[in-house]
């Protein structure tokens, strides 16, 4: 595989020797990982593609699960992606602290993996859905979101067909009782200006982390909204590679 090319920071410095690398794995399937790669570089950290087939993390600092149809969505959406020899390291990483980002696809990886708990279903109107969607922020202290605030109003894309969460009553409870809802559709305005649940979640759940708060998965898709010119979600996906950057250089 290629490698991109060398990373810059946010003015537009090189990273360089030293830089916090933060690692997208390509799964067969995988449609948003050169985005990943490139929201990754945009926030100035340097991007390491891991495929799907590798049993090395390549010793990266932090790790993507990008969007796509891994498998063909074949059994279930990330059923068959949880069983690559990648996906041995990485879960076993993000047990023992490493911040992983699961993002739509990887999402449902991350749910089938049991990194994270519930699981993601066929939208309820059984369509594909592709919009600009609202989120509030619900928290902003996990690894990839200490750079937004509680209670922010973002915006960028989704894309799913198989984007609606469910868990058990007990699982859900848990959830919000321990502030592990880290995003949530807007349901108060207009739909077609993105506000409203776009797939049935429960609980308007868009997005969640596990207790210790270095997983996060969440169906719409940050990458997509790092640069102005890019979409109308302008630059409020870049937050989710800001946090994560500056949270390994404090480290």
């Amino acid at each position: 595989m290629t490698h991109p090319s060398p990373a810059t920071t946010l003015d537009g410095g090189p990273t360089g020797r030293g830089a916090k690398r933060i690692g997208v794995v390509t799964f067969p399937g995988t449609l948003d990982d050169r985005d990943a790669l490139r929201a990754v570089r945009v926030a100035g950290a340097e991007p390491v593609p891991l495929w799907h087939r590798e049993k090395d993390l390549r010793q990266v600092d932090a790790v993507i699960l990008p969007g796509g149809f891994s498998y063909g969505d074949y059994l279930r959406a990330g059923a068959i992606s949880r069983f690559s020899p990648i996906m041995e390291k990485v879960i076993e990483g993000a047990r023992e602290g490493l911040p992983v980002l699961g993002i739509c696809n990887g999402f449902q990886v991350l749910t089938e993996s049991h990194l994270l708990p519930g699981a993601m279903l066929r939208n309820n109107h059984l369509h594909f859905v592709c919009r600009d969607q609202r989120l509030r922020v619900e928290n902003a202290e996990t690894a990839w979101t200490s750079e937004f605030t509680a209670g922010q109003e973002i915006r960028i894309p989704l894309k799913n067909i198989d984007g609606r969460y469910t868990a058990d009553r007990r699982t859900l409870e848990e959830l919000e009782a321990e502030g592990r809802v880290v995003f949530r559709y807007l349901t108060d305005g207009d739909p077609a200006d993105g506000y409203g649940n776009p797939n049935g979640s429960l609980d308007d759940i868009a997005g969640i982390t596990n207790e210790a708060g270095n997983v996060v998965g969440l169906m719409p898709h940050p990458e997509h909204a790092v640069e102005p010119l890019v979409g109308t979600g302008g630059t409020d996906g870049l937050g989710f590679f800001t946090s994560i950057l500056r949270k390994l250089v404090s480290a």
